[in-house]
């Protein structure tokens, strides 16, 4: 099964629509699009369903109307895999940190996070932690990036990257 992962969209604030380098991963068969958090627009979510079911949390920058589509923390199985999300804002600790603690008493095969718009992929004890960057705000990241993972036996997860949204 092959899911879409992505964080931090930003529309209409960093780019006015989904860049095409991601849009060209989205017509590829897939399983199921993972969005954690900072969408800031739910025609965001709209057009995403387009393509897949779509799974996602809200972030700190998700108004009321993406907040009452998604929750802070979710949990879903997709085939023998456990997935969480988080966007991984908050007061205490770094963005790592609180994603790892929103998740120690409930062990996931795939940690996927969002935030910090930096690309991040690592194991942390039996699970596989990722940030897939933001397609639309690289911020410090030398260029824009979503994930895609491959969901089969086992989890494989790797970074998309690209040098513009257009």
């Amino acid at each position: 099964m092959r899911v879409v992962i992505i964080s931090d969209t930003h529309i209409p604030k960093r780019a006015k629509q989904l860049p095409l380098p991601l849009l060209r991963a989205l017509e590829k068969p897939t399983t199921a699009i993972l969005h954690a958090g900072d969408w800031v627009d739910p025609s965001v979510f709209r057009e995403l369903a387009r393509y897949a079911p779509v799974y996602g949390v809200y972030g700190n920058c998700d108004p009321p109307e993406v907040r009452r589509l998604f929750g802070e923390r979710t949990t879903l199985r997709i085939g023998r895999h456990r997935i969480g999300m988080v966007h991984g804002h908050g007061r205490k600790g770094t963005t790592l940190r609180r994603v790892l603690d929103a998740f120690a008493n409930d062990p996931v095969d795939l940690l996927i996070f969002g935030h910090s718009h930096m690309p991040y992929r690592k194991r942390h004890g039996s699970m596989l932690v990722f940030n897939p960057g933001s397609p639309t705000d690289r911020r410090r990241s030398p260029r824009f990036s979503f994930g895609v993972a491959l969901l089969g036996e086992t989890v494989r997860v790797k970074h998309v990257f690209f040098e513009q949204r257009g």
